[in-house]
């Protein structure tokens, strides 16, 4: 299948937390003390995480993302009966440290290298996000780290969308938006961006305004999806 081609683009724009960083990794980092309870605890995890932040959002309770991550997390620790000492701090350590997908470097060198714009946007906290972009050398590929803390709204507000747009200066059909999480590529499609949906864990399209431009599996393609691939390894060439 040939991948979606867009036009146009002049800025990409990529959530953090399973787009560009394995979540997962936290929990997997954890293993000599989980054993097999890992993954429960991962997903168990994202999913009281993502919950919280919509209840917190409709009920105007506001508090930053690491706040809720610490509070799924003690949920998640008590249902499965996980509470031994130290666990939830080791945990919460781990998540600064999330490690970047294995093609994430090279697809955002090719952008670079290209001349595109590059930002996160993102519900987690600026300490939270530079702490990952740092540990997984990558801060010198972004023009900006944006974070929902500016608006105290979390995604997918339309507000928290805005930030990139005014931020980057960029209108926001000449910007390409990806989020692995279907809810989060949807809504920013019917905010206006160009949206490529990097489904990575192969889910169903969701039933809510609007549908992406494409899809891709990983952000290897996005380079070709932009035309970017040759004009990137033509810069690289006249080093």
């Amino acid at each position: 299948m040939q991948p979606t081609r867009l036009t146009g683009i002049e800025a990409c724009v990529f959530d953090a937390y399973g787009t560009l960083f394995d979540f997962n990794s936290a929990a997997q980092g954890a293993r000599d003390e989980l054993g097999d309870d890992w993954q429960r605890l991962s997903e168990l995890w994202r999913h009281k995480q993502l919950q919280y932040t919509w209840l917190r959002g409709l009920g105007q309770h506001y508090a930053d993302f690491w706040q809720v991550t610490g509070d799924a997390l003690d949920f998640a620790l008590a249902t499965l009966r996980l509470n031994r000492p130290g666990l939830h701090e080791r945990l919460m350590d781990l998540y600064l440290r999330l490690q970047c997908y294995p093609e994430v470097p090279q697809a955002l060198q090719e952008l670079k290298a290209a001349g595109m714009k590059l930002a996160i946007l993102s519900n987690g906290s600026l300490p939270m996000l530079w702490a990952v972009v740092r540990n997984n050398g990558l801060e010198a590929l972004f023009d900006a780290v944006l974070s929902v803390e500016e608006v105290r709204v979390f995604k997918p507000h339309p507000s928290v969308y805005r930030l990139a747009s005014t931020r980057l200066d960029t209108a926001p059909g000449e910007i390409c938006f990806l989020s692995s999480n279907g809810w989060d590529a949807f809504s920013a499609k019917a905010f206006g961006f160009r949206v490529l949906w990097c489904n990575r864990f192969g889910q169903e399209p969701e039933r809510i305004p609007a549908t992406p431009d494409g899809e891709i599996d990983d952000l290897s393609v996005l380079p070709e999806c932009l035309g970017l691939a040759r004009l990137a390894a033509t810069n690289r060439s006249d080093l």
